[in-house]
């Protein structure tokens, strides 16, 4: 059982700044917020979750099969991630690359403390409560400041895992593969990384307040955390009622207003964006029919372009209605990874994808979200995120791109450079 209340709030940004920074007390914590985009879509504006009662953590082995297990059991609220490499659970791959950050391939927990946000409420959820806690831990989480000021980061040297000049020989390599047939489209991607020591509230506050995208996350397990201004949607599940938003296309933002908007109606109608959108849409379509019931799938949305603080992004939303014989944790592995971050044919597309990058994905292009007690899920895309692990200092921030039979290599790499811009500022400012 749950001890719940409801408190209303004088200042949401103020209280959910102190509610942070009062969390960094324990060694869970799975902070997800939509920084007030406007989102028909959404259930909550906000949710914290900390405090493991139980939970399970695993590398490669049976991993969704064990997370369908946890997952029944619990019967509550569950909040986690999972990697992109449990894509080795779903089909013959394997992950061979460089790793240097060490996260589990799967980690999920039952928090004993949830926050969730609504506009100007908040609703508190204490599990197995004795007596009442949350009066005293809200004395507590107002004592706080709520400070997001921190010094700037200094001494952080970026490094490329991939040269750009390796970059680009290695997009021509993917542009052979399309232009024999191999696949249409692939999302290739490159690691940043530093071995620096980090504060990590303080960064995603920081990278927080550049981007304030929908699917922001702060994630803490231990020493591993994941510092995220996500702006896509994985995949959702409210009832039956399954929902997926890829993004394929991306185009700067500029101060100048004229130009800003000559730069979204370009990404608008360029032909090359929009094929990549429309190839993943149906990649999303396959995916979804081997759960939803048959004639549900509908693109509600094509190719709108949608405008975040740094960059435009063009967006499509897919849905469908589930069957109702399927557990919830099968509708994602039947999906997973999303098609945005692998390519069409999906298969062909991870195996080229493994051959060409140099470092394990991990948690970039993998999903963080929960599991309601009903069997709800919504779960965000790992990207635009720094992911750092604390116990060896190791710092590190992935890009990538759509690799398309129009792609032309030099505007590829250009593309990651901006994709890679918050994260880049946020380090070494």
């Amino acid at each position: 059982m749950r001890q719940q209340k409801e408190i209303k709030l004088k200042s949401v940004t103020g209280f959910k700044n102190q509610l942070l920074s009062w969390s960094q007390q324990f060694e869970e914590i799975v902070w997800l917020d939509s920084n007030q985009c406007i989102q028909s879509h959404a259930s909550y504006d906000a949710v914290l979750a900390v405090d493991a009662f139980t939970g399970i953590q695993t590398d490669l082995n049976n991993g969704f099969d064990k997370l369908k297990e946890y997952q029944a059991a619990t019967k509550d609220w569950i909040f986690g991630y999972l990697s992109y490499d449990l894509k080795n659970d779903i089909e013959p791959l394997s992950s061979q690359n460089f790793d240097g950050l060490g996260f589990p391939d799967l980690c999920f927990f039952q928090p004993k403390k949830l926050f969730f946000f609504k506009e100007s409420t908040v609703t508190i959820m204490y599990l197995n409560c004795v007596s009442d806690e949350i009066s005293p831990d809200l004395i507590a989480i107002e004592s706080f400041s709520g400070s997001t000021q921190t010094s700037s980061t200094n001494d952080i040297k970026i490094e490329s895992r991939i040269s750009k000049a390796s970059y680009l020989e290695k997009v021509k390599d993917m542009l052979s593969h399309i232009q024999r047939g191999d696949i249409y489209e692939a999302n290739f991607c490159q690691e940043f990384y530093a071995t620096s020591k980090l504060d990590p509230l303080h960064t995603y506050f920081k990278l927080n307040s550049i981007a304030l995208t929908p699917f922001a996350t702060f994630f803490k397990n231990g020493n591993h955390f994941l510092l995220s201004s996500s702006p896509e949607r994985y995949l959702k599940k409210e009832g039956s009622t399954i929902t997926s938003q890829p993004i394929k296309g991306t185009a700067r933002r500029s101060e100048n207003t004229i130009e800003d908007d000559d730069l979204k109606s370009v990404l608008k109608s360029d032909q090359k964006e929009r094929s990549e959108n429309i190839m993943i849409v149906d990649l999303v379509r396959n995916d979804l029919s081997k759960i939803a019931k048959k004639g549900s799938v509908n693109v509600t949305e094509l190719c709108e372009v949608h405008s975040f603080r740094q960059v435009h992004h063009m967006i499509s939303t897919v849905e469908a209605e589930a069957l109702s014989t399927l557990n919830p944790v099968d509708i994602i592995a039947a999906t997973f990874p999303m098609g945005s971050m692998t390519g069409a044919p999906k298969i062909s597309a991870m195996k080229i994808i493994e051959a060409l990058e140099e470092s394990k994905r991990g948690v970039y292009s993998g999903a963080v979200g929960y599991f309601s007690p009903e069997g709800d899920f919504d779960f965000n895309v790992v990207i635009r995120s720094i992911l750092y692990n604390a116990y060896n200092s190791y710092v590190s921030f992935s890009v990538g791109s759509a690799i398309t039979s129009k792609s032309i290599p030099e505007k590829e790499y250009e593309e990651c450079l901006v994709k890679a811009k918050a994260m880049r500022s946020v380090l070494e400012n």
